[in-house]
């Protein structure tokens, strides 16, 4: 059996492809360029890099006739929510021109490959009171060009079901954390500068956005995990949720990393860090995922902070 990972040098990507090789899965995945720093999951020997910009519809098809892979993910977008503003036209150009290049392929081929769309929690934006937990019924109010284009990909995803039976279930898939991500991140961030001050390559100063926002996170592995339920037992054309179902505060975030290191800090907002458009709160109910996969989500939150701190330490140590 083989899988198909787009975006497979991401945050997520070298995640499920990790996963996916200890269960036994062939792995191949697109990326820009097939370089990556040698210690991800992409310096495994087993995971194929297929060089493809999803944007180039024959290069696409080309990739999709050669693999015919029995499992798509497509995990490939723009996913920060600031660069969605400074250049929305990108972004909703790249997240929705690749879709479309990779679903078209499928048709055009006749495969029967699964394909699982990494959807967005954004999509929901604006969330109100009364309406917590999420569900997959909630309305969409977008509250950025990222959101926008992730609704888009997933009604994509539905269409493609509906008229070609391609076999899709689409992902919304609230925050997600753990170590290897990008530094623009929250969590990551936050670790990071706290390891830099540890090593003494910076002041104890600590920058921050919005510290009051709360949000629902969940340990990166356990969304791969879900992922993977996902495409084998999820129904085609459904959406699901991927959610742990309660929420964090970045300040609570950040006090749980500051409780595992012996440095005191000044904590500072950066005008730079703080979102155009934000919401108070928003918790996922991924109840109708857990019913149709058993999946729930298994890496404490404590976990998950300890290993971000780990990993950033880690790499300063390398630097």
């Amino acid at each position: 059996m083989k899988a198909l990972i787009t975006g497979i040098n991401g945050f997520v990507g070298g995640h499920l492809a990790s996963y996916l090789l200890s269960e036994g899965i062939e792995v191949a995945g697109t990326c820009r360029c097939r370089q990556h720093n040698g210690e991800d999951a992409l310096s495994n020997k087993n995971i194929r890099l297929i060089e493809c910009e999803l944007r180039d519809a024959a290069a696409v098809e080309e990739v999709i006739a050669a693999e015919r892979p029995d499992h798509l993910f497509h995990l490939a977008a723009q996913s920060f929510v600031p660069a969605s503003w400074a250049s929305p036209s990108d972004t909703i150009h790249n997240n929705v021109a690749g879709q479309v290049h990779l679903l078209e392929a499928i048709r055009l081929h006749k495969l029967p490959t699964k394909v699982l769309i990494a959807g967005s929690s954004e999509a929901y934006g604006e969330v109100h009171t009364n309406e917590i937990p999420v569900t997959e019924n909630n309305p969409l109010r977008p509250m950025n060009p990222y959101a926008i284009s992730k609704i888009a990909q997933d009604f994509l995803g539905m269409q493609y079901y509906r008229q070609y039976g391609i076999p899709i279930v689409r992902m919304r898939t609230f925050n997600h954390i753990g170590p290897r991500q990008n530094e623009h991140f929250v969590t990551s961030s936050f670790a990071k500068q706290i390891a830099e001050i540890e090593k003494g390559l910076r002041p104890p100063v600590l920058y921050v956005g919005n510290l009051e926002a709360r949000r629902d996170f969940t340990d990166v592995r356990d969304v791969v995990h879900a992922y993977w339920l996902a495409i084998q037992h999820g129904t085609p054309g459904e959406c699901y949720n991927v959610a742990s179902g309660r929420s964090w505060s970045a300040g609570d975030l950040l006090q749980l990393l500051l409780s595992l290191s012996p440095i005191k800090v000044t904590i500072e907002q950066d005008a730079a860090r703080m979102r155009p458009s934000d919401v108070p709160i928003v918790i996922g109910d991924s109840a109708k995922l857990t019913s149709q996969t058993g999946w729930l989500p298994k890496i404490p939150i404590e976990t998950t902070m300890q290993e971000v701190l780990e990993y950033w330490r880690d790499q300063l140590d390398k630097s």
